[in-house]
């Protein structure tokens, strides 16, 4: 009797041990590293239109590097602590790389971009002294530093998704909504990143013609449709898109509160306070419908299902972006809430073309219907591969 009620109390100890320790100090640092490399990112293109001369340490780099240091330096100190001050239980539930270190998969992904981002802040600084400003967000230093952003955002992604799947017994009800959010959060983050690297082909001023829906159809399916396959929890898209509508539309709220003025000639657009990025495209309507769907018919063949996700992504994205473009251009969006008084310093204010659409940027209705055909062959492509991505997600445990 006794030796049972010893085993009781060892196994409660144990589970309850493990509850306590189900989530690491290092997914939440990934995380938060996340949140300071989109809202970075942000602040620096907005930095780049409002004051326009940068060095390597401007606050928005800092806050960059910052998301870059926390992420490395504590994913780095759980593979030095799982290669050399673990059991071999504990080191058999890692990945084994070089032949000595012992970490997750997460963690690897985040110590690497760590180091991709790190390093590109020196090319960047030399990019800049020998070609000055630029002219793209996609630089060569940039591409690398965008690289590296990415890594670690997916790292904290999937060190959440891969608690979520080796726990799934060992949590209560308080630490399933952490993952949750924590999910949230990271994935939300992470198509911060993916909209502001692809955000050239969604001006305002382009969205009555075809080709920047054919871009969100690759785009857009392949992260939110996996993220709603991989998600043990419900409305996965949703949150995700809510996240991101958050992040992008605070910091078009919050930078026009300080002061700042261009330091670089010449000045066409007169400011004084920091001038947006863009406002956020809608996404919470088709993610929605992605929600609905994966719900639904999840278990169905899985290129009906990418079928269905591209048609029903499509069919309310399209004409969401579409009308909201159009009141993107009017004066109602010109206030505190939408920010379209946005403009570079370098970009001359009475230009004929700031409120409305670009000179052969209306195609056709015919050429509309082709290419948005095209779009929904593309769009369900990049299901099918997201589905692929969110079944390898959803079964990740290391």
């Amino acid at each position: 009797m006794n030796q049972s009620n010893t085993l009781i109390i060892d196994s409660s100890i144990e589970l309850s041990e493990t509850k306590a320790k189900v989530i690491p100090t290092y997914i939440y640092a990934s995380v938060f590293a996340s949140f300071c490399i989109a809202t970075g990112l942000l602040w620096d293109i907005s930095w780049h239109m409002t004051v326009g001369r940068d060095g390597l340490l401007s606050p928005p780099h800092m806050l960059i590097y910052l998301g870059a240091v926390i992420s490395g330096v504590f994913s780095g100190i759980k593979v030095l602590k799982n290669s050399f001050w673990s059991s071999k239980e504990a080191k058999a539930e890692n990945i084994k790389f070089w032949g000595i270190f012992h970490g997750s998969l997460g963690a690897m992904f985040c110590i690497w971009g760590a180091f991709a981002m790190l390093t590109s802040a020196p090319f960047d600084d030399w990019w800049h002294n020998t070609y000055g400003l630029d002219v793209k967000i996609l630089s060569p230093p940039h591409a690398l530093l965008g690289l590296g952003m990415i890594m670690i955002q997916f790292g904290a992604m999937i060190s959440v998704i891969s608690t979520q799947n080796r726990l799934k017994s060992k949590m209560d009800d308080k630490i399933k909504n952490h993952l949750q959010w924590l999910f949230a959060l990271s994935s939300g983050f992470l198509l911060v990143m993916v909209y502001t690297l692809t955000s050239e082909y969604f001006y305002p001023n382009a969205m009555h013609q075809v080709f920047p829906y054919q871009v969100a159809a690759i785009v857009f399916p392949l992260f939110i449709v996996s993220v709603a396959f991989a998600s043990p929890f419900k409305f996965a898209a949703s949150k995700m898109s809510i996240i991101y509508m958050l992040t992008m539309a605070g910091m078009v709220w919050l930078l026009p509160l300080f002061s700042a003025e261009p330091l670089l000639s010449p000045v066409l657009n007169h400011i004084d306070r920091f001038q947006p990025y863009h406002f956020p495209m809608l996404l919470i309507i088709p993610a929605l419908a992605v929600d609905f769907v994966m719900m639904k018919f999840k278990d169905k063949n899985k290129w009906l299902l990418a079928t269905m996700l591209a048609v029903a992504f499509l069919i309310l994205f399209i004409p969401t972006q579409w009308y909201f473009s159009e009141f993107l251009l009017t004066e109602h969006a010109r206030g505190w809430f939408f920010g379209r008084f946005s403009l570079p310093y370098f970009v001359n204010p009475d230009g004929n073309y700031r409120y409305v659409f670009y000179p052969g940027s209306v195609d056709s209705i015919f050429k509309l219907g082709i290419g948005l055909l095209y779009a929904l062959i593309i769009g369900i492509l990049s299901s099918r591969i997201a589905l692929a991505w969110g079944n390898w997600m959803s079964q990740v445990k290391r």
